[in-house]
């Protein structure tokens, strides 16, 4: 065989093996969707074959269902909000602290580096009852703080903007520096104008963490006014009467917004996790 056409079929063969890939992660998606428009009693008759990805009389029911049954729009704003102020302070904080351990020089760094990124690899349910003790300490269980006030430091946004920034040219800063500029002044505005695929990247991991977050809101919020999205699609599961039709509906629903922010930030998003490769 010519190296041409060896070459050729091991294109074709990547191909292939891409898009099974791609189709075993999609299908799913597909299935649910589909689902939502379907009856209840069409919802699981076709499991065993092709037709469970076709819908025949597509019907909006279950999502008027899902809308009436529980608080879906009430608590979708809730989700909305709380992650809006982790990005609006979060960021900031975060970006500044990676700068701080990227460029300055202080006693103790590689210390504190060491410890961000133990802290990272500490799971998050080995310290979520600490969290609550401390939250019910400050009386800031079930309000809007306990939502985000925890989440505003993050030890991988952190170690995430310094490795970027420790891919940066120092030029820039040195000549920001000659003309004046103090460490402030060249983060906002010379460092901090450079970093928009990190900050998606972050944006991005940030809102999918805390969108599909369940065991925090669970604990920290009990009234219904603060209560997150994932809380209220659980209500599905608990409340009577149990119909995974509406289920469906609430799944797409609580999927959208997450479509719509990698969709617009993923050219962003593949970019910051491109530049920000480890770096000594």
């Amino acid at each position: 065989m010519k190296r041409n056409q060896k070459r050729t079929l091991s294109k074709v063969l990547a191909y292939i093996f891409q898009i099974s890939l791609s189709l075993i992660f999609v299908l799913p998606l597909v299935w649910m969707i589909v689902s939502s428009l379907k009856p209840e009693a069409d919802l699981f008759k076709d499991m065993s074959s092709i037709a469970t990805f076709f819908v025949s009389n597509p019907s909006l029911d279950n999502y008027k269902e899902m809308l009436s049954r529980s608080l879906v729009l009430k608590s979708t704003l809730n989700s909305m909000i709380y992650i809006v102020l982790i990005l609006l302070i979060g960021i900031p904080v975060n970006a500044l602290c990676g700068y701080a351990l990227a460029r300055l020089r202080f006693p103790g760094k590689n210390l504190i580096l060491s410890a961000i990124i133990a802290l990272y690899i500490v799971p998050f349910e080995t310290v979520v009852l600490p969290l609550y003790l401390v939250s019910n300490t400050l009386k800031i269980t079930n309000t809007f703080f306990a939502l985000f006030l925890p989440f505003i430091g993050n030890c991988f946004n952190i170690f995430l903007f310094r490795q970027f920034f420790m891919s940066l040219p120092k030029e820039l800063e040195e000549a920001a520096s000659i003309d004046g500029c103090g460490v402030l002044g060249t983060f906002v505005k010379v460092v901090l104008p450079n970093t928009k695929p990190v900050i998606a990247t972050a944006t991005v991991l940030t809102i999918v963490t805390h969108w599909s977050d369940f065991m925090w809101p669970l604990m920290a919020v009990t009234s219904p006014e603060h209560k997150t999205i994932q809380l209220a699609i659980q209500g599905f599961f608990t409340d009577p009467p149990v119909r995974y039709a509406p289920i469906m509906a609430a799944l797409v629903f609580s999927t959208i917004p997450i479509l719509i922010v990698y969709l617009l930030l993923q050219k962003y998003y593949v970019q910051g996790i491109m530049s920000s490769g480890i770096k000594g």
